[in-house]
């Protein structure tokens, strides 16, 4: 068992000089008095979800080094005899049992097919870009996930939080004691895109340390509880598919029926065919070559618009071509995660976002019709795909989101 002084409100390893320690939480940019962040009380129940990757570790071993009722839970969400689902709880149960808590495994498969990859599935074979890492934050790891620990726990006196590692922050608003949905402080790993659809409800049992940090410390961290998994690589797409795109189009061969139709250019000439709409991206370059002698064909092309009813992909010459960018946005499925919208109604303020990470998006006008959107941005967006999900922020609180439909320019 690692030696330990109070530093901070977290336990650290004695041996680490506090002259050279300078991890922290951050909370400047959001202003003090607009924001505080909950903290549990000494009886509580902490449940840290774990992936065995170092995020949700360096969680554990914080609150395991300050709380006394912490235990580590592992959601396996795909068949059991998956190799990497079966490494990972490996990784979690010798974490849990160096850092003294202990942990148990959980299977939300049955979730997981019916409300995350059939879906998803569902959609690529219409040709669409869905986004499954929102539906599985929505309907598993902070839906099903928040059922089972509520029915655990609703026996008993105790209040439960769940901790969870990613790069985003819940806050409660002092004026209003609404739960806010944030931007992690690491711009870098920033991940409240991905959040940005779990139920309201959730807001209030959520714990997110590491959105007040850097990736760097939270490296730094691992190192100094001495975890194994410190120097573990990040974890991008699904373990069980593999993370090159080529991979993942295979993975999708198994699932979905061959679709073959035309390539063509905007003058209806066809070069070529395409296995299916869904093996194709808005904005993507095209994998085969035009006629290269040809001034009006010589350049590099691009897929500008997938067209469903005749299953023809369309293509563009040049990266910057006018056909890859709109600025209007028809959102559909569209839900607020705070409770009352018009609080944040000032357009000069609202940016939008269709893919993570990237720059967001000045909004110029929003309108509702029940759960139906339509945005206008100040500037015209290359390459936004329907299927892709639409994050609707003021500043860095998370306001809404929906379902891209499709784009036109005003």
């Amino acid at each position: 068992m690692l030696s330990r002084t109070r530093w901070r409100g977290f336990l650290i390893p004695r041996a680490l000089s506090i002259r050279r320690f300078h991890v922290k939480p951050h909370f400047n940019e959001l202003a003090p008095n607009t924001y505080v962040q909950e903290e549990p009380k000494p009886e509580d129940e902490i449940i840290i979800a774990m992936s065995s990757g170092v995020d949700s570790s360096v969680s554990a071993a914080m609150y395991a080094s300050k709380y006394r009722n912490v235990r580590g839970i592992y959601m396996a969400n795909w068949t059991q005899t998956a190799k990497c689902i079966e490494a990972d709880w490996k990784d979690v149960q010798k974490i849990c049992q160096h850092i003294g808590i202990p942990c148990e495994r959980v299977n939300f498969e049955k979730e997981y097919w019916n409300q995350v990859f059939e879906p998803m599935i569902s959609m690529y074979s219409k040709g669409l870009t869905p986004n499954p890492d929102t539906g599985c934050n929505k309907y598993v790891k902070f839906g099903k996930m928040i059922e089972y620990l509520t029915n655990k726990f609703q026996n008993t006196k105790a209040n439960w939080w769940l901790v969870t590692g990613h790069y985003s922050r819940i806050m409660k608003h002092r004026e209003t004691g609404e739960y806010h949905l944030l931007r992690g402080y690491y711009g870098n790993k920033d991940q409240s895109f991905y959040l940005s659809n779990i139920p309201k409800k959730a807001l209030s049992k959520v714990l997110l340390p590491i959105g007040h940090m850097i990736k760097p410390d939270v490296r730094k961290l691992a190192k100094d509880f001495q975890l194994h998994i410190a120097e573990k690589p990040d974890s991008d797409g699904l373990c069980f598919v593999g993370q090159e795109t080529s991979s993942f189009r295979e993975f999708l061969n198994e699932y979905i029926e061959p679709n073959p139709g035309n390539i063509i250019t905007e003058d209806g000439k066809i070069w070529g065919q395409h296995k299916g709409l869904w093996h194709a991206t808005i904005g993507q370059k095209l994998g085969i070559s035009l006629p290269q002698g040809n001034p009006e064909y010589k350049g590099v092309w691009f897929i500008s618009e997938k067209r469903f009813e005749t299953n023809e992909l369309v293509i563009v010459k040049g990266r910057d071509n006018p056909k890859l960018y709109q600025n209007g946005l028809s959102v559909s499925d569209w839900e607020w995660i705070i409770e009352n919208p018009s609080q944040f109604s000032n357009s000069k303020e609202l940016t939008l976002q269709y893919r993570s990470l990237q720059e967001p998006d000045q909004v110029f006008e929003f309108n509702q019709d029940k759960d139906e959107v339509k945005i206008k941005i100040k500037d015209k967006a290359r390459a936004m795909a329907p299927g892709q999900n639409v994050v609707l922020y003021h500043g860095n609180t998370v306001l809404g989101s929906g379902v891209l439909k499709s784009t036109w320019n005003y």
